[in-house]
């Protein structure tokens, strides 16, 4: 009977995120002030009061989604997860609630990380498609059979993985995806090709960030994503966390694990609710709930 908390990773930003939060808690406006301070911009007036236009903007879209997440973590009276895992961007959240790296640590790699993606995309065009009904193993296998790059980027639950790769590999592979018997294979409105091979950029410029941190040991163990498994060691979390951007989020492996090792709950810690469905779609037996 173990108690998972899990934390959203980019697209789950909305207009408005966090500004009640910000109204009705000085926690939280003290919080926000230091993430204006630490970013060098009021990341808060976009946040509050920005277009989702504006939010889209990878280098305010991973720090909004991240400070939202934290605040609604610390908003959680005696929160004690047995377990942590994020989405993606949501990795750096789950290290911050599990103790490895503080906020300011955190923050500032979240936005070293959205500054090196965002110059990834602009040197190595790509796109990323949602490949529906089809098994994690034919869509693997059709990605190897495309002569252009690209590679399954998201598990996100059974019958549901994100391809990812240059604008050219993906479209074959979306056609091939289809006469495969694919039920859709619907190319997604994002400005790159993350988590596959045209982050190498990005990786490489976010090592020495990386490497400058402070990890510290975790209070509980954390599910990354390139391994799909507990990791209690900081040199091999720190490890993890750089494999991620060029390597898949193995979310539907990630959840598994973390049932076979005891979670009945799962509490989903910051903007949106996909999380909490793709959980269920999983094992629909799972206990979900969302704080936001």
């Amino acid at each position: 009977m173990k108690h998972a908390f899990v934390f959203p990773g980019q697209g789950s930003q909305f207009p408005g995120m966090a500004k009640d939060h910000y109204t009705n808690s000085a926690f939280a406006n003290k919080i926000v002030e230091q993430a204006n301070e630490i970013l060098g911009f009021r990341i808060s007036d976009i946040m509050f009061d920005g277009t989702e236009e504006q939010l889209k903007q990878t280098n305010v879209t991973q720090p909004a989604i991240f400070l939202h997440s934290i605040i609604a973590f610390r908003s959680i009276d005696g929160a004690k997860p047995d377990m942590v895992a994020g989405h993606s961007l949501g990795e750096f959240t789950a290290l911050v609630a599990n103790g490895v790296l503080s906020f300011d640590e955190g923050l500032n790699l979240v936005s070293a990380r959205a500054r090196a993606m965002q110059r990834a995309c602009d040197q190595e065009p790509g796109t990323m498609a949602a490949v529906l009904g089809l098994s994690d193993e034919k869509v693997e296998e059709v990605c190897a059979s495309i002569d252009d790059i690209v590679v399954a980027a998201n598990y996100n639950c059974p019958g549901q993985l994100v391809i990812s790769g240059s604008q050219a590999g993906v479209e074959k592979a979306c056609a091939a995806m289809k006469e495969a018997g694919a039920k859709r294979a619907l190319l997604l409105p994002v400005g790159g090709a993350f988590h596959s091979p045209l982050m190498k950029v990005a990786e490489e410029e976010l090592i020495g960030a990386i490497e400058k941190a402070t990890f510290y040991s975790p209070t509980c163990a954390v599910y990354q994503n390139i391994v799909a498994k507990a990791v209690m060691d900081p040199a091999e979390i720190k490890q993890n966390l750089i494999r991620q951007l060029t390597g898949p989020v193995k979310w539907t492996q990630s959840v598994q694990a973390m049932i076979a090792d005891g979670a009945t709950r799962f509490t989903e810690v910051g903007p949106g609710k996909v999380l909490q469905g793709l959980v269920q779609k999983i094992n629909k037996e799972m206990q979900v709930e969302g704080v936001s």
